[in-house]
């Protein structure tokens, strides 16, 4: 059994060797790169022989020093390569860590050496993408998210994890306001992010979808106006503002869910509902009115600068404490005029105070679904009332029954988290 563990470990080492150099001798060809499919798979082998030896041996130094004779070699080879004008040394790194691969499937860890292949294998076939990639991403991206990512690694630990608010309402903790902004701010970076890879302009469909990742008010607005430039496209744009806001009813379940599982599992049969409901009448928009027009989407303000990071935490301390005082004062009732308030302006917020509430106390659970349901269709409301409003003619003749739909989704929505 033991001989038949060591040649799996030793045939997984040079399988995964060549595996990466494989990748290397097709990207790079035979006559650029010092290291091809051979060299790859005997250093894979070169570590699990060293570990091997190493075990057998009782010199546990002799890994160290088999590496420091591969690292030589790949030295050597990177002054000569650097000589002729390449200065890259993906392949030399690709070599090193291969060896340590060997290493890993040596040590029993086979499936770790695996995950570290294809990893390293992704990055090494992704070199066009990643390259465009860094093209878009600009100074500023990067200098805003250095400082959020200073001020929530370093500041967060310092932040106090207390209560404050007068007595029986002491419910806002900067810890964990701040957590919340952590939390936006990524989910919005997502959308930020696909924005800067896949690029601006697409096809109305997939122009909505990114746009309800960055903003479908944005969305609602932009597309309303184009409208009454371009009534014949009224159908289709009216398709992508469907599909940005159905976008929120999917993203509204996934931030609660970080914070609170269990309401999230209270929320999704509703939102579902509200979904499928939307998506529906996508597909009855998309069959009427197909177009190859394309439109833009812009990503936005970074959501890492500090500035919205801020205002997103004071906005959130604000309705949670009034949700609560709502909930204390009046009960489920203006906890629900509450949500309905504060959907006016942004679902976000409301939805991670009412997860916050929940987890604080089980016994409100069901109030804070239907809060967030409710927050939901009045934001829901408002942007159909945008569209409405600016919109061309054929638009409004479109999204006025469209609103009665959603708006009774949403009835139904908010009776199926009950």
């Amino acid at each position: 059994m033991i001989e038949l563990n060591t040649a799996w470990e030793f045939g997984s080492a040079l399988g995964l060797g060549v595996l990466i150099g494989l990748e290397r001798q097709r990207t790079r060809g035979d006559s650029e790169v010092f290291a091809g499919v051979r060299t790859f798979a005997l250093v894979a082998l070169f570590g699990s022989v060293s570990v091997f030896a190493s075990e057998q041996s009782g010199l546990p130094w002799l890994v160290g020093l088999t590496f420091l004779s591969v690292l030589a070699v790949v030295i050597t080879a990177y002054q000569a390569t650097s000589r002729k004008g390449a200065i890259g040394a993906t392949t030399e790194v690709s070599v090193l860590i291969t060896f340590f691969i060997g290493c890993i499937c040596a040590w029993g860890q086979v499936g770790i050496a695996g995950a570290v292949t294809v990893v390293a294998m992704l990055l090494l076939s992704l070199k066009s993408w990643l390259h465009n990639l860094a093209k878009r991403i600009e100074p500023s991206d990067v200098e805003a998210t250095l400082k959020f990512a200073i001020i929530t690694l370093i500041v967060l630990p310092l932040v106090p994890n207390t209560n404050f608010g007068p007595e029986g309402l002491e419910v806002i903790n900067p810890y964990k306001t701040w957590l919340m902004v952590v939390l936006i701010a990524g989910l919005n970076f997502v959308g930020y992010i696909l924005v800067k890879v896949l690029g601006r302009e697409h096809g109305f469909g997939l122009t909505g979808l990114l746009g309800g990742l960055v903003s479908s008010t944005a969305v609602t607005l932009g597309f309303s106006q184009r409208s009454r430039i371009e009534p014949n496209l009224a159908p289709v744009l009216t398709l992508s503002i469907l599909l940005a806001w159905t976008v929120m009813y999917f993203r509204v379940v996934i931030e609660v869910g970080v914070v609170n599982f269990a309401l999230a599992k209270d929320l999704t049969l509703g939102m579902l509902f509200m979904g499928i409901v939307s998506l529906a009448i996508c597909l009855l928009l998309w069959r009427k009115g197909r177009s190859k027009e394309t439109a833009e989407v812009e990503s936005g303000h970074n959501p890492f600068e500090l500035g919205d990071a801020i205002k997103f935490g004071g906005l959130f301390a604000v309705v949670i404490f009034i949700a609560s005082a709502a909930q204390a004062y009046f009960g489920d009732t203006g906890l629900y005029v509450a949500g309905a308030l504060a959907g006016l302006t942004d679902v976000d917020a409301i939805a991670l105070s009412m997860a916050n509430l929940a987890q604080q106390n089980p016994d409100s659970s069901t109030a804070a679904a239907r809060t967030i349901v409710i927050a939901v269709i009045s934001n829901t409301m408002v942007k159909c009332g945008m569209a409405i409003w600016l919109g061309a003619p054929s638009m409004r003749r479109i999204m006025i029954p469209i609103t009665v739909v959603l708006a009774l989704s949403g009835v139904g929505a908010a009776y199926l988290v009950g």
